[in-house]
């Protein structure tokens, strides 16, 4: 009995120990792949972690089924604009400031962001979600951006700022775009959420 007792124990370790070996392989092969094929993973990083920021803000928003459609949009978005984008943003920032990370080198290139690619994302970002995701027309989108666009920048400017002097100091560069995307799943939530809650008012 006292034999079997230590086999199912041995049993049970061993299974715990095989789903952490698994969890390394897994992160080891997903480590390979960004150093191997740094774009291409960015990539679908990116698009995967705009589903899942879809779909939590889906089901925030009270929708009983995922609306597939949008679903697939918003990771279309993620995968072909956001992981590229990231992706050589922070490569021409490397180059600019040939990698330097002292204080006001790490200023500079957050302030670079925030007066460049943070704008530019939050519009392209309000226009595809109005008319691609939701299929209203050009000039009702436009109406809309121009109301929502100030107070989303507003509240970008607030946040962004901190997310982006974190990455600079303290992640290597073929994360930042990593950690970027993993933050802006949770800023895409955000802004799911403000732009639904606009549309329920407009309707």
């Amino acid at each position: 009995m006292a034999s079997v007792g230590r086999a199912g124990r041995g049993g049970k370790g061993d299974g715990g120990k095989g789903e952490g070996s698994l969890a390394r392989r897994a992160w080891s092969q997903y480590l390979l792949q960004l150093q191997q094929h740094p774009l291409r993973t960015k990539m679908i990083t990116a698009g995967c972690l705009a589903g899942v920021s879809d779909s939590v803000a889906q089901k925030l928003s009270g929708f009983q089924k995922i609306e597939k459609r949008r679903l697939l949009l918003k990771m279309l978005f993620g995968f072909a604009y956001g992981g590229p984008f990231g992706h050589f943003l922070h490569k021409i920032l490397y180059y600019i400031f040939q990698g330097k990370k002292d204080t006001k080198t790490i200023a500079k290139k957050v302030l670079l962001e925030q007066v460049t690619s943070s704008p530019w994302n939050n519009i392209l970002f309000l226009f595809y979600y109005g008319y691609v995701v939701e299929r209203r027309p050009l000039k009702e989108v436009t109406t809309r951006v121009k109301k929502q666009y100030p107070s989303v920048q507003l509240s970008a400017w607030m946040f962004w700022p901190i997310v982006g002097w974190i990455n600079h100091q303290y992640m290597p560069l073929q994360f930042r775009v990593i950690f970027h995307s993993f933050v802006a799943c949770c800023w895409g939530i955000f802004l799911n959420l403000r732009a639904r809650a606009m549309s329920l008012k407009q309707a």
